[in-house]
């Protein structure tokens, strides 16, 4: 798994964009990848510094398509990266 495979998408909410203003950012994982990886994989996409990372595992939800039909969104992991004093990431651009 190279650094590249292990971001996978940054997470638009309401939650992020708070989180934000904190100098925290929310992205989607890999699920095999640890906050090492993690790490050093925001560090060397975006070349900041990043001072922690939080990481969870987000549950499948039960969903319905159709009046009979059942569905469900996938489980993932997501990982909330908080940068050094004064940097920012343009990840909506």
């Amino acid at each position: 798994m190279t650094l590249e495979d292990i971001l996978r998408a940054p997470v638009v909410s309401e939650k992020g964009w708070r989180l934000q203003e904190e100098g925290k950012y929310v992205f989607r994982v890999h699920p095999n990848a640890n906050k090492v990886q993690v790490k050093r994989a925001v560090e060397s996409v975006f070349k900041v510094k990043v001072l922690n990372v939080s990481m969870m595992r987000m549950p499948e939800k039960p969903r319905r398509r159709k009046l009979y039909q059942r569905g469900e969104i996938s489980a993932w992991k997501k990982a909330i990266v908080q940068l050094a004093q004064g940097q920012k990431i343009d990840v909506y651009r």
